[in-house]
């Protein structure tokens, strides 16, 4: 691998003879500089080309000279190759005019100043003279004899004066590296600030109120005993077979009873369950007390609804559908006294599910017993007008039409015996005639009262309807009295297997998990609730941070 050489930063030195340590009573390293450069000034320059005349005309040696030195200033030179170039010439032994013009000089004496051994070679004669000087020691040979030429080695960019001091310029590379140190350090004051900044927020809008509230769970909360409890609703047993079982004895008695635990859990959880524990036990008068901190505190003159939501953060009730069970925790600063609110409740839930179960059995029997009256009221007016219609005919209308079509049958077998006695006593050559007008007499008789009993069958007599009508009538009277007699058996059916299902649907309140006093406290949980407490603060300040952020690049763009 290899390496870049450093760049380095000469001095150049501007000496006419020998160096020698400075003495008292003798000049200076200035003073002798400030010579050096009169001497330079007034000494004569064979060197250098005289300047044209004015009005004189150019050569044409001076026009291709000038014309060399535009095409050296096309081609971009820096400032360091000039001077690197007027070094060199002057090293060489040349008399350039200008830094363009000692290019041109070296080019034209075939020496390339800016190829890397002649910069080298360079360097080293300066650095071997510097050397000595720096050191102090015995100045070489050529420094102790100077030459006898007294012209200046240096270019005359400035005055001498202000070349006494050495540069202040850094080089381009080690400009770059301060720069990027400077921005580095730039880079890193901004973070340290920024990270101030951060700190200071976190401190003051997430540990300054997590340290609160942990020192309000720790010290200050007053701690609270919990009194867990569990019980469940049953029905009767309806899985026996029969066709009153129906589908509920397919199903599990936690789904046969999940609208009743659903509504006896709503019933612990709403105002009027807290207002009766109020009046019975003094809900509102425990947590009104003054030792317990103001926080969880309930103002003596605060409303129901401030109650009612206290009720709630400490009374919580749960119901596992597929179990069936409900879950009660309540908690006071009390244990005694928690023990006795959970068994008070479940009293109320008792009666609640005894009033529930009531109303559904009233519910179930009630319809079954209109209609059994309904058919005890439709029977009795069926048999009252079946007597009334025998009261005002005939008792037994169906045997007297039978009597009467017993007696029209006899009438008429009489007048057929008649008639074929008459036919034979008309068949003979000399028939009786008493016998004859007998028969006769017999047979009209006969038939009047064949007539007259078919009359009281099909006609109807002053202020009675016809045998047949009453017949008819009564006849239907009994048939609704049957009708009434076979309903009426239905409903009584019925209100039975009514009163059945209603005893099936009676519910019962079991208490599996009795309500027991809890010897520690529950709450607050201070650990739990501080770290709660810190990614809440943490949580609300990076959303707002997020926010702002978001604002401020939608604002700026």
């Amino acid at each position: 691998m290899t390496t870049k050489p450093k760049a380095r930063k000469f001095r150049i030195r501007r000496t006419t003879g020998p160096q020698t340590p400075h003495a008292p009573g003798t000049p200076d390293r200035t003073q002798r500089a400030d010579m050096a450069a009169q001497q330079a000034q007034q000494a004569p320059q064979p060197q250098q080309a005289a300047a044209p005349a004015q009005g004189q005309v150019s050569s044409a040696r001076e026009m291709a000279a000038s014309q060399s030195i535009e095409d050296i200033r096309k081609e971009g030179l820096t400032g360091r190759q000039l001077r690197m170039a007027r070094r060199m010439a002057q090293k060489h032994g040349l008399a350039p005019t200008s830094d363009f013009d000692a290019v041109r000089l070296l080019r034209a004496k075939g020496i390339d100043p800016f190829q890397r051994h002649n910069i080298l070679e360079l360097v080293a004669g300066d650095g071997g003279q510097g050397g000595g000087g720096a050191a102090g020691g015995t100045p070489p040979p050529s420094a102790a004899h100077p030459p006898s030429d007294p012209r200046v080695q240096l270019p005359q960019t400035v005055p001498a004066r202000q070349q006494t001091l050495p540069s202040t310029q850094l080089s381009p590379a080690d400009r770059r590296a301060e720069e990027i140190m400077q921005i580095q350090r730039d880079i890193a004051k901004r973070r340290r600030r920024k990270l101030l900044l951060l700190l200071t927020r976190l401190t003051a809008f997430v540990f300054l109120p997590t340290l609160v509230a942990g020192y309000y769970y720790y010290a200050v909360a007053t701690p609270m005993y919990t009194t867990k409890s569990e019980f469940l609703i049953l029905t009767a047993d309806g899985s026996g077979g029969g066709a009153g079982g129906g589908l509920s004895g397919l199903l599990p008695s936690q789904f046969a009873t999940g609208q009743d635990a659903i509504a006896t859990q709503s019933y612990l959880e709403s105002k009027d369950a807290m207002l009766r524990l109020d009046r019975d036990l003094g809900f509102r008068a425990h947590f009104s007390q003054d030792w317990i901190d103001p926080i969880q505190r309930l103002a003596p003159d605060a409303s129901t609804e401030d109650a009612y939501k206290l009720y709630n953060k400490y009374v919580v009730l749960g119901y596992d559908p597929t179990e069936g069970v409900i879950r009660m925790e309540l908690s006071t600063a009390d244990p005694e006294l928690s023990a006795r609110f959970s068994q008070q409740l479940i009293d109320y839930a008792e009666q609640n599910v005894d009033e529930l179960s009531s109303e559904k059995r009233s519910d179930a029997v009630k319809t079954a017993v209109e209609s059994l009256e309904q058919a005890k009221a439709d029977r009795r007016g069926a048999q009252k007008t079946l007597v009334e219609l025998q009261e005002g005919s005939i008792l037994d209308p169906e045997g007297e039409v039978a009597n009467i079509r017993q007696l029209i049958g006899n009438v008429e077998l009489q007048l057929q015996e008649k008639q074929l006695a008459l036919n034979t006593q008309l068949n003979n050559p000399r028939p009786n005639t008493a016998r004859v007008e007998a028969l006769r007499s017999e047979i009209e008789v006969l038939e009047r009262e064949l007539t007259k009993q078919k009359a009281r069958l099909t006609e109807a007599t002053e202020g009675h309807d016809s045998l047949a009508a009453q017949s008819a009538a009564i006849q239907m009277a009994q048939a609704d009295l049957a009708t009434a007699d076979m309903v009426l058996q239905a409903a009584l059916e019925t209100k039975r297997q009514s009163e059945i299902e209603a005893n099936k649907q009676v519910r019962y309140l079991t208490v599996s998990v009795k309500p027991i006093p809890s010897q520690d406290p529950s709450y607050p949980r201070s650990f739990e609730n501080t770290v709660l407490a810190f990614l809440i603060f943490a949580g609300i300040y990076l959303m707002i941070s997020l926010t702002v952020s978001i604002l401020r690049e939608q604002v700026s763009s």
